[in-house]
């Protein structure tokens, strides 16, 4: 993290001038004031009531903190996945996921996930790829055999692979937080990505015996397997350019998705899928993205910093291990604590703040800053389907008419999967450590 200003021996004594900044934060969460201005409350609150910085470093901080060439890749892997949407490029995957899974049981649902899965390796976005992949598969889920809501609700756990399979946007931010290098955090996700991938897949195969939502399956053909490989071999050459490129060392995160987005473009007027005119709206839906992503990131800033001068880091792991040394019990308080935060706030800030603070307990037990930063994101990521806030419930209740509850009923099943995932991610390093 970008650490401008460290006032040294600092004790953290929580009193109404640490206490009062917090639950005004709290409360502006609750009445749903934006979550970059509840920061910017926070930060400047504590900033006036301890002193423990000088206030100045409040506009230095935001400004040196999104001073940062890997937060460009947002956008651009944003922008890459509205192209790929809007050139048919992602309906192509989703053949090639249908003719690759269309042979089992449950093969429409099945291909749907694999599908968002496809999808993740582009858009770096879980809500981008449930909005994308609901268009195209729910209509068709639902002429299938699968009660709406189910379907519903399996387009949205399946998105949650978008910011659990690289690239994600969430291990850039989390990378540039802690100082870690986002290809390496892309490496490692590789392998607990796609666990999830395959629980939702699994999960869904069982629920499929059990209610017998989906009774058609056809054999698999060969030949129509790979004249649909070979039919969206354009769009499968985004995935291959973006994550070959970063594993291989020759592009950057950043360097990656850039040439994604020209590489897209230059398809989808080659195939004549594409004009200019759709540019306002791509460059429109992208910016409004990332203006929503980097004020929270420039806003937990400086209240982040705030809190490591107050040793609030410190503290808490003092408070924990005071408690139990156990690394099990305190790996189990790290999961619900990760889990909690994501039922009820985005991403993007439950790292900005959260990531410093539990890091050094997570060190203290023992766990190596990259297998954190997994544990930590997919934990995260069971929030997208689960009350209150899941988002991916909200993007797919919009696009059916479906109510939110109903979405997050049918999901229970799917979060369960998820959590025997992060279980194992917490208990089995090498799962995260794979490469290293």
């Amino acid at each position: 993290m970008h650490q401008l200003y460290q006032a040294p021996g600092v004790t953290l004594e929580v009193g109404w001038e640490i206490l009062l900044p917090v639950l005004a934060m709290v409360v502006l969460f609750a009445l749903a004031v934006p979550i970059w201005v509840s920061l910017g409350v926070a930060a400047v609150g504590l900033l006036v009531f301890t002193e423990v910085l000088p206030l100045s470093l409040f506009g230095e901080a935001l400004f040196h903190g999104i001073d940062a060439f890997a937060l460009i890749a947002i956008p651009l892997f944003i922008l890459t996945g509205d192209v790929l949407v809007r050139s048919g490029l992602s309906a192509k995957l989703l053949d090639v996921a249908e003719a690759t899974m269309g042979s089992l049981r449950s093969g429409l649902g099945t291909s749907t996930v694999l599908g968002c899965g496809f999808f993740a390796c582009i858009s770096g976005s879980d809500a981008a790829g449930a909005a994308a992949v609901g268009r195209i598969t729910y209509s068709r889920l639902v002429e299938r055999g699968y009660p709406r809501p189910y379907a519903a609700a399996l387009v949205a756990a399946g998105a949650c692979t978008g910011i659990l399979i690289p690239p994600s946007i969430a291990y850039i931010i989390i990378g540039l937080i802690l100082g870690i290098s986002a290809s390496t955090l892309f490496l490692a996700a590789a392998v607990p990505g796609v666990m999830i991938m395959i629980s939702i897949m699994i999960t869904n195969m069982v629920m499929n015996r059990i209610h017998g939502f989906e009774h058609s399956r056809a054999s698999f053909q060969f030949g129509r397997w790979l004249r649909t490989v070979w039919d969206a071999k354009f769009a499968l050459m985004i995935p291959f350019i973006i994550l070959g490129g970063i594993y291989s060392g020759v592009f950057t995160p950043t360097e990656a998705a850039a040439v994604a987005v020209v590489t897209t473009m230059i398809i989808g007027f080659a195939r004549r899928t594409l004009t200019l005119s759709d540019f306002p709206k791509m460059l429109a839906a992208s910016a409004k993205v990332n203006g929503v992503i980097v004020p929270i990131i420039a806003f937990a800033l400086p209240l982040a910093q705030t809190l490591a001068a107050l040793e609030v880091p410190q503290a808490f792991v003092q408070a924990v291990t005071s408690v139990t040394e156990n690394p099990i019990a305190i790996k189990i308080l790290m999961i619900f604590i990760f889990i909690l935060a994501g039922c009820v706030m985005e991403t993007t800030p439950n790292i900005v703040i959260l990531s410093p603070i539990m890091l050094p307990l997570a060190q203290e037990i023992g766990m190596e800053d990259i297998h954190f930063c997994i544990l930590m994101v997919t934990s995260l990521g069971v929030g997208f389907i689960t009350p209150p806030l899941g988002l991916n419930l909200f993007v797919l209740s919009g696009l059916t008419g479906e109510s939110v509850i109903g979405i997050a009923g049918r999901a229970i099943p799917f979060v369960i999967a998820m959590l025997g995932v992060v279980l194992m991610l917490a208990f089995i390093p090498e799962l995260s450590l794979w490469a290293f």
